[in-house]
């Protein structure tokens, strides 16, 4: 009875979209037919471009030309999301942690669009937030990298955060929050491995961020239009070398 239900799942798996034929190669995203690739030109870089690809019969074609994107004030770090973790000290990559300012490296999810409108032009589950949404940033925080509303949770539990969801209302008419989208690092919560990363408007061409990855509004409309959650989009970030080192054995574009 276990063999057949073992090949039985084996045959669904290879069902999917874009599955791996080999079980051994196989990775969490294979079932993805949506993927937002950014590179960036280094560990230390600040800079990137984004493009959009679909996948179909198993090949990743390009949907819309690369963007530009500006990354965290001091690069990016491996984070945690769905690829195999990289060990650091390899290559002398830095590790994903609470505040270092570095945009998480990896393969990720993608979780809840958000902004301040009531509605937005998206297919995938948005969150129009309001003077009471904040994510958590606090390490001892039992709600640490979740997105709360206070009247919910009650004011001491925001209290200390550093990030408000509306910030044009907290933040001088700070418009960055204007539009995003969650980028699921570190899924599970752990306290120091990061929080609150978004994909999210750029206050300024080219400027950097505390570890999100920013863009121009044309940039997140037409990304945030395409996505679809049926398809399992990801979203994967990476320094240029990472990539070209990575490309094949994660069946990236």
């Amino acid at each position: 009875m276990k063999t057949a239900l073992q090949g039985l799942f084996a045959l669904a798996l290879l069902s999917l979209p874009g599955f791996a034929a080999n079980a051994a190669d196989a990775l969490p995203w294979d079932g993805s037919t949506q993927l937002v690739l950014v590179v960036t030109d280094g560990w230390d870089g600040t800079q990137g471009t984004l493009q959009r690809f679909d996948r179909a019969h198993g090949k990743w074609k390009a949907v819309a030309d690369p963007a530009p994107v500006a990354v965290g004030k001091n690069g990016a770090a491996w984070g945690y999301g769905l690829n195999p973790r990289q060990d650091p000290l390899q290559d002398d990559a830095p590790q994903k942690r609470e505040g270092d300012n570095r945009a998480p490296a990896g393969v990720f999810d993608l979780g809840t669009a958000f902004g301040y409108a009531p509605h937005a032009d998206t297919g995938m589950p948005y969150l129009a937030t309001d003077a009471d949404d904040w994510c958590i940033d606090v390490e001892a925080s039992p709600l640490y990298n979740n997105l709360v509303n206070a009247r919910k949770v009650g004011a001491n539990a925001v209290k200390g955060s550093s990030e408000p969801m509306r910030r044009d209302l907290h933040a001088d008419g700070d418009q960055r929050y204007r539009e995003g989208l969650v980028i699921e690092n570190n899924p599970r919560n752990t306290p120091s491995k990061g929080s609150c990363i978004f994909a999210h408007l750029w206050k300024a061409p080219g400027e950097p961020t505390a570890g999100c990855t920013a863009m121009a509004p044309a940039t997140m409309d037409a990304m945030l239009a395409w996505l679809d959650p049926k398809k399992h989009p990801v979203f994967v970030l990476l320094p240029r070398a990472e990539y070209a080192r990575l490309k094949t054995d994660w069946h990236l574009p």
